[in-house]
């Protein structure tokens, strides 16, 4: 298992033709980070929404091609990136059957619909990349797992992870892993926000403004995780490196324990994943 956090664009991407099937929340975001990083440029980009109004929005607010017809769209395309609800995914597929060459890589986001699901569902072989980001992609701070096809080779991870090092980090796994994901990073961003919430609570609790307790719990969640991140340290001797003998951190900590917030974390993290395992699509 590897991570990324450097854009390492392949040359061949500038000239890629990329389509966004389905151009909601993480299309937007994933197409505007790869603007801004210079991996593509707005004539290379055709994009797609159901309702034609939406379409004149987002023409005239994004600067590229926006339309309703998936086939004008993916045709022609070096990379289509299907970006729509999971129980959408078969019939998009097998639209754009008729109209897809092996040559041309399809990258979806779609949780729990597998990459088997979808090769079936085309007849040409098209190397496929299942891709699983997360919310706080809008921001740059995303984590993106990725698995490949059986007909995708390295050549095709290395450049989807190139699009999605733009909106943060990314990890490749074998696909038996992605249900785990989407329970960690994906459903991970809910559980923080309660427990930055639940130390806020705290602050105000103890006489701090909410404000100023909000901005304390918020900082402090983002500061311990870049430690974790930029030391490579485990937690565990990270959290005894605050926590002094006899000290207000080590009661707590008991606290903590005592409330089963370990255990309840995990099982949550578990759930999750149960949750995305069922999610299948036939």
């Amino acid at each position: 298992m590897k991570t990324s956090k450097v854009i390492a664009a392949p040359t061949s991407l500038l000239k890629k033709r990329v389509a966004v099937i389905g151009m909601g929340k993480i299309g937007t975001i994933l197409i505007q980070s790869m603007l801004k990083a210079g991996l593509l440029s707005k004539e290379q980009i055709r994009a797609t929404v159901q309702h034609p109004d939406k379409a004149r929005t987002l023409r005239k607010d994004l600067g590229f091609q926006v339309g309703t017809n998936n086939l004008d769209a993916a045709e022609g395309a070096d990379i289509i990136l299907i970006c729509v609800k999971p129980q959408q995914v078969g019939q998009v597929l097998e639209q754009l059957a008729p109209i897809t060459t092996p040559a041309q890589l399809i990258v979806s986001v779609a949780a729990s619909v597998s990459t088997d699901y979808m090769e079936q569902r085309l007849p040409t072989n098209n190397p496929i990349i299942r891709a699983m980001p997360n919310t706080p992609s809008m921001i740059g701070c995303g984590m993106t797992a990725l698995c490949k096809g059986r007909f995708a080779d390295q050549s095709h991870v290395d450049l989807t992870r190139a699009l999605f090092d733009t909106v943060g980090r990314t990890v490749v796994v074998d696909e038996k892993h992605m249900d785990a994901v989407t329970g960690l990073s994906a459903s991970g961003p809910a559980f923080i926000y309660i427990i930055v919430e639940s130390l806020a609570e705290a602050g105000v609790k103890v006489g701090l403004p909410r404000d100023v307790a909000t901005l304390l719990a918020a900082q402090t969640t983002m500061g311990a995780a870049r430690v974790v991140l930029e030391t490579g340290h485990h937690p565990a001797l990270l959290k005894d490196a605050v926590t002094t003998p006899a000290g207000c951190t080590i009661d707590g900590i008991l606290e903590l324990e005592e409330g089963k917030l370990r255990v309840t974390l995990i099982k949550a993290v578990v759930k999750a994943a149960q949750r995305a395992k069922e999610l299948v699509f036939s």
